[in-house]
């Protein structure tokens, strides 16, 4: 049985708080696209992806997941422990010496979950692309779901692949680009403005669909059954999700700031009693 809405929302809330705890706790990681994502990756592992008990990194006959931007490590960490491929007491680990939870998520590690390396931004197309070929080889009717950034984007190797991915028919794919309009240093207008996304991608022969309210799970689930209804049809799926940085925390909202900065023990505490305990915490 799949989780209903409100199961969705109190996992939804108890990652938050784990995104807060390990970020405070090394006073170090990204907690601002974390939350901003915390819906969208919580609906995905437990309501939408096919996924089978245990973990391969072949992942054949179920879909597979590829975080491009991997800097938002803590939101991925936490969904993947919740999700049972790892003890979630393991969430207290990050980014400490000889963890397999390092900042940005690595394969050498053996971290039950993680099918690449993702600290350079850019490349997650690029493997989900070999991935989805791969499945079309082996008969493997699964789909390969990715995750980006919007100021990712600005990266060239994106397109490549993008023009690659229409050219070659990768209809078994479905890119998420959150679109939350900030990065490190400012917007992403004010960095380098990329006009209208979805123009760009129906450019390059991709189906294109819109979830406005990304941070509203029953959105969510729409939005992305609909752009799972369009695989199949000869062309790669791309949907732009609407997010807001910082989601559930007033302070870290309608600002940067909080791309890369975790918050001290005062501002720990005020995040925490936004977003009360639900499922326990590690």
């Amino acid at each position: 049985m799949k989780p209903n809405t409100q199961q969705l929302q109190e996992l939804t809330v108890q990652v938050r708080r784990d995104i807060l705890r390990m970020v405070h706790a090394v006073n170090s990681g990204h907690p601002g696209g974390s939350l901003g994502c915390t819906e969208f990756l919580v609906t995905l592992y437990q309501n939408l992806m096919n996924r089978k008990e245990g973990f391969d990194m072949d992942g054949i006959n179920e879909d597979v997941f590829f975080l491009s931007n991997g800097h938002i490590s803590p939101v991925f960490y936490s969904v993947l422990a919740r999700s049972g491929y790892f003890p979630i007491s393991e969430l207290a680990t990050f980014r400490l010496l000889n963890s397999r939870l390092q900042g940005h998520p690595t394969t050498h590690e053996g971290l039950p979950g993680i099918r690449m390396a993702s600290g350079s931004l850019g490349q997650g197309l690029s493997v989900a692309l070999g991935t989805a070929q791969v499945k079309k080889l082996n008969n493997d009717s699964s789909l390969v779901y990715t995750l980006h950034g919007d100021g990712e984007l600005q990266e060239g190797q994106n397109w490549e692949a993008i023009m690659y991915a229409s050219a070659k028919k990768v209809d078994n794919l479905i890119a998420t680009v959150d679109v939350n309009g900030k990065q490190i240093d400012g917007t992403t207008d004010e960095v380098l403005a990329m006009g209208s996304l979805r123009a760009k991608f129906e450019a390059f022969g991709w189906d294109v669909l819109e979830i406005k309210e990304g941070n509203n799970i029953d959105a969510i689930i729409n939005g992305m059954t609909e752009a799972k209804a369009k695989t199949g049809k000869g062309k790669p799926v791309c949907v732009l999700l609407y997010t807001e940085m910082g989601n559930g925390v007033d302070f870290m909202m309608h600002t940067h700031a909080w791309h890369g900065k975790a918050p001290n023990d005062e501002q720990l505490a005020n995040a925490l009693a936004q977003n009360p305990e639900t499922l326990g915490d590690y």
